[in-house]
């Protein structure tokens, strides 16, 4: 890997020289980084650090001509923020690419980011904030040969933080635009999609022992497919996909021998003034990773979404779900209304009203005595729950417009939150949160928001309770405060006070912050964020 790179760094000033046969070249290009100054702070548990300061610092470059991108990130890791992985540290170059595209024809080399469908057997991204980069690190083709057709194909080895897993992975996936070639459909405003996905991992051996004397049987090559098809009318959507994934006897599932499944029906309907959305989803076995004996959040080759509402809220958020990818039955459903503005409940300004329903369950598993490492695990009946509710969030928001100055949003949640399963201990906690948040526009430059919220329950730490205030200097200043109080078994404040600077381009924003510990969750993918307090400083520049 290391040979590959040099490679690139050293045909990069060959790339850019070249770039000028290929018309104007355009650099764009970003640098975030992310500061800690730590303090101890033995009441919440925020441990004392070596270093006098914690950073994740990261900067992109980005050359785009008519027919040729180069590209590639620094990221400096060496001391970073609390929580992430033991090999989430260390510094150097990161990513690096070389794309070539004309007529129909794309061929990346390097590092590259890709998802089939809804990404149950392949989807590679970035997510800053859980510490998660698994790229691939080879090369990848994509074509569009004919009309409402389009071909992607791809190898490579997995990143995890700084170095690449050894398995070989590789696959291919089509989609065929059938409304491309039926006119009819086109022109009744229907579009319909069919697509297919194939992927590969080519694993080497390693010994796994069931016991003293008996060794595993690993499989070289693990298979997975899925079949997908889209259909949109109008302001109706529908998907249905389904995907399989051969033995993979892993870390995650016990080194058992089962195949993995995951199928899902997703309809939604949106048209001004009102939207609908309805969906399922049962997964089972479905941790699908580059390297089997992996543990942590890295190295998964697939993206399970979780069937539940991402809440901006911070107590909304205080128990996020995250995925359970040896196994779901999900569901949501979520009606939004836009009541008229001069009708009995519009009133002057019109009133939105949205309700959200998530529910997770565990599903039957039947392992008839023989569900250790070496066997195939269980049996599952597509249909049956298991006996624990993993999940369930019902939540109503009201937004009203009460003046041309002061809008109002509004929402209550019922929320049932299995740590025990989620976390490891804990049992169910059962909650109910209240959230007012107000925005004040006193001309276009100053704008005071404010929010209040309350959690109430008689599990885990008991109640709490949040406050916010962020007032708004159009065009640079933004000045912030909050607390979040445990009015239950700690009582314990977390306070926060923030200055933010924005100039053309640049973000600064400077704080101090005492933060509880707890998990940071994007999409069903979720890190532990031990407590900290002290000094923080972000920085943000595009160009």
């Amino acid at each position: 890997m290391k040979k590959i790179i040099a490679t690139f760094l050293l045909a990069l000033p060959l790339g850019v020289a070249a770039q000028s046969d290929y018309g104007k070249v355009t650099v764009t290009g970003s640098i975030q980084s992310d500061v800690l100054i730590p303090e101890e702070d033995k009441k919440i548990g925020a441990e004392k650090y070596k270093e006098w300061g914690l950073t994740n610092t990261y900067a992109d470059l980005n050359m785009m001509s008519k027919h040729l991108d180069l590209g590639g990130r620094v990221e400096f890791t060496r001391f970073p923020m609390p929580g992430y992985e033991p090999d989430f540290k260390g510094w150097g170059l990161a990513n690096i690419y070389a794309r070539m595209h004309c007529d129909g024809l794309e061929v990346t080399l390097g590092n590259f980011y890709e998802q089939f469908g809804s990404g149950f057997i392949l989807r590679t991204y970035e997510e800053r904030s859980l510490g998660v980069d698994n790229s691939l690190l080879g090369a990848r083709v994509v074509t569009s040969p004919v009309k409402g057709v389009r071909l992607k194909a791809l190898s490579g080895f997995q990143r995890r933080y700084w170095s690449y897993n050894d398995a070989l992975i590789s696959g291919a996936d089509v989609e065929l635009g059938i409304d491309e070639w039926i006119s009819p459909l086109k022109n009744s405003n229907t579009y319909v999609t069919i697509g297919g996905s194939w992927v590969n991992k080519q694993e080497s051996d390693e010994v796994i022992l069931t016991d003293a004397t008996h060794r595993l049987n690993l499989p070289k090559n693990v298979n997975a497919w899925d079949a997908r098809v889209r259909v949109q009318k109008g302001a109706v959507n529908v998907l249905a996909e389904y995907a399989q994934k051969t033995q993979d006897p892993s870390f995650d599932n016990g080194y058992i021998y089962r195949r993995g499944y995951v199928a899902m029906l997703s309809a939604s309907y949106s048209k001004r003034g009102m939207s609908a959305l309805l969906q399922a989803k049962r997964s089972d076995n479905m941790s699908f990773r580059s390297q089997r004996s992996m543990n942590g959040i890295s190295s998964f080759i697939n993206h399970l979404p979780a069937f539940t509402m991402e809440h901006t809220y911070a107590l909304a958020a205080l128990y996020p779900y995250a995925t359970q990818p040896l196994g779901e039955w999900a569901y949501q459903a979520e009606l939004g209304y836009q009541f008229k503005r001069h009708t009995l409940l519009g009133g002057k300004y019109g009133t939105g009203v949205k309700v959200n329903f998530s529910h997770v369950h565990s599903i039957q598993k039947n392992t008839d005595g023989t569900g250790g490492p070496g066997t195939n695990g269980y049996h599952s009946a597509f249909w049956k729950w298991g006996d624990q509710t993993y999940y369930q969030d019902i939540n109503v928001q009201l937004d009203k417009k009460l003046s041309k100055s002061f809008k109002l949003n509004l929402m209550y949640m019922n929320q049932r939150y299995n740590k025990s399963v989620i976390e490891g201990e804990g049992g169910m906690i059962h909650s109910n949160i209240f959230v007012a948040e107000g925005k004040y526009q006193f001309n276009k430059k100053v704008t005071l928001r404010s929010e209040l919220q309350y959690l109430t329950t008689a599990g885990d730490q008991g109640d709490w309770a949040f406050g916010l205030m962020e007032l708004s200097l159009q065009p640079h200043w933004m000045l912030t405060v909050s607390d979040m109080y445990n009015c239950g078994a700690t009582k314990t404040h977390y306070y926060m006070g923030a200055v933010t600077f924005n100039h053309k381009s640049h973000r600064l924003q400077v704080g101090y912050a005492r933060t509880r510990a707890g998990f940071n969750c994007s999409g069903g993918v979720c890190r532990y964020v031990p407590a900290s307090r002290g000094v923080t400083v972000n920085y943000n520049y595009n160009f």
